[in-house]
């Protein structure tokens, strides 16, 4: 063979290997596109499908699997970008095709998306006051006022029998379908139960202001009676559908809660990836709290009222240990979130409700900024609407307080023998949140002398 002929021959050979390679590349983008066209149309059915059962199905799924399909045709849009031999930063098409960023602790957080917003407080702390802080955001805040309470109602016995483990796995499932606008959880313990998903028993439906606007506000049942019901418009039952729906409506969500005594049982739901939650936990004065408590729930407190008469308190009485074991609930929850765990890194936030109430409109700044959310100009009205009131708006459960008064309003109420019990029953958390101690009635009485240290938690 010549040279002439031996040189065809391998030219020949190269140009087979080339068709060979070529046609193999475009038969992977072939199959791409085959498989892309798929997912899109397996979208769409799943699309029309999800719009049927929206309504009986929790909301936030479909949102949740629209994600994982989105996932899919990115790998396989960046899988034929390489194949036609362009190249692309995988970093900045990420930032443009999904809209996230990494924060510190690695996790995805969403910048400018849905926040959800999670006030976590026990009785008498000042909490249905801080709750209007979100409540009066506005249009594109969905919030709801203690829907704890019908759990709590229906299950405190087993609660109880359990050591209180049972409902904390239920209340955080509950909180868990309520921020995904998913109200089939809760319904299971509304009582009576819903018909149909309308219920005329929701627990304070008329202190959340999206279960009474008008998208929401179904038409007046005759003799149907509605104990809570809307104050700003008339409506008939709480139609949960529409709630739902609403709910699906707005940008941010907020819940607040004093039934939830024990923070770490909430790792799961603040890990779910669905969700962007943070949580503000608000604490008082123990003293100022029971002094609160004896004013509001005055049937349930005749033995300390006793115990002020006669100057004799047995600290080994239940009653007792009931305030000490609620103040160590209340200290170990905050040393979980002031520790910051990594599922609680920049997603906790301890504030003082003596804080709020003497500089309400810069501590509901601070709360907003905190969230990520926007500090609207509705809520900055309302509260300086609310905060410089007169004595008789300001009812034990009223949301109107002069606020500076309420911080020390306490001192004059409660005896000097009972502010010494809890000062040695719940000293380790008056200490981890500044509260100072009084060793005299003059001192507790004296307006003049600050009970409360300069302290930054966060």
């Amino acid at each position: 063979m010549t040279s002439y002929d031996q040189q065809k021959s391998t030219v020949e050979l190269t140009l087979q290997r080339e068709d060979l390679r070529m046609k193999t590349k475009y038969a992977i983008v072939f199959i791409c596109i085959v498989a892309l066209v798929i997912i899109e149309k397996e979208s769409n059915i799943l699309s029309r499908v999800s719009d049927r059962l929206i309504q009986r199905q929790m909301p936030q799924q479909q949102d949740f699997s629209n994600i994982t399909q989105k996932g899919s045709l990115m790998a396989l849009k960046m899988l034929l970008s390489r194949l036609s031999g362009t190249r692309r930063d995988s970093s900045n098409f990420s930032e443009e095709e999904e809209e996230e960023e990494l924060d510190d602790s690695g996790t995805y957080s969403y910048a400018g998306g849905r926040k959800h917003v999670l006030l976590l407080a026990t009785t008498r702390t000042g909490s249905s006051f801080v709750g209007e802080f979100f409540n009066q955001h506005g249009e594109n805040m969905f919030y709801l006022f203690e829907p704890l309470w019908h759990v709590e109602r229906m299950l405190t016995p087993a609660a109880e029998a359990n050591n209180g483990t049972l409902l904390s796995g239920i209340y955080r499932d509950v909180l868990q379908g309520l921020f995904l606008c998913d109200f089939s959880p809760l319904e299971k313990f509304i009582s009576p139960p819903p018909q149909d998903h309308v219920t005329p028993s929701l627990f304070r439906r008329e202190s959340s202001l999206s279960l009474c606007e008008e998208r929401v506000c179904s038409p007046v049942i005759r003799d149907v009676f509605e104990r809570y019901r809307c104050k700003s418009r008339r409506c008939g039952p709480l139609n949960l559908t529409l709630a739902s729906e609403s709910c699906l409506s707005k940008q941010h969500h907020a819940i607040k809660t004093v039934r939830v005594h024990q923070l770490d049982t909430l790792q799961p739901l603040v890990e779910d990836p669905r969700l962007d939650i943070k949580v503000i936990q608000l604490v008082r004065d123990p003293r100022a709290i029971l002094a609160s408590r004896m004013v509001a729930f005055s049937s349930k407190y005749h033995t300390w009222k006793a115990w002020a008469q006669n100057g004799q308190v047995p600290e080994d009485d239940e009653e007792v240990k009931r305030l000490k074991g609620n103040c160590d609930h209340i200290r170990m929850s905050a040393e979980v979130g002031l520790s910051q765990p990594h599922w609680l890194r920049n997603r906790y936030m301890l504030v003082r409700y003596e804080d709020i109430a003497l500089y309400p409109m810069q501590k509901a700044e601070e709360m907003y900024k905190f969230a990520g959310i926007p500090f609207s100009s509705l809520a900055r009205e309302w509260i300086l609407r609310n905060t410089q009131t007169t004595q008789k708006a300001s009812g034990i459960y009223s949301t109107q307080k002069n606020s500076s008064e309420q911080a020390e309003k306490w001192r004059f109420t409660i005896p000097f023998t009972l502010a010494q019990v809890v000062q040695r029953v719940c000293g380790p958390t008056m200490k981890l949140f500044g509260y100072r101690f009084v060793n005299d009635e003059m001192t507790l009485t004296n307006k003049s002398i600050s009970l409360l240290e300069d302290r930054l938690f966060n």
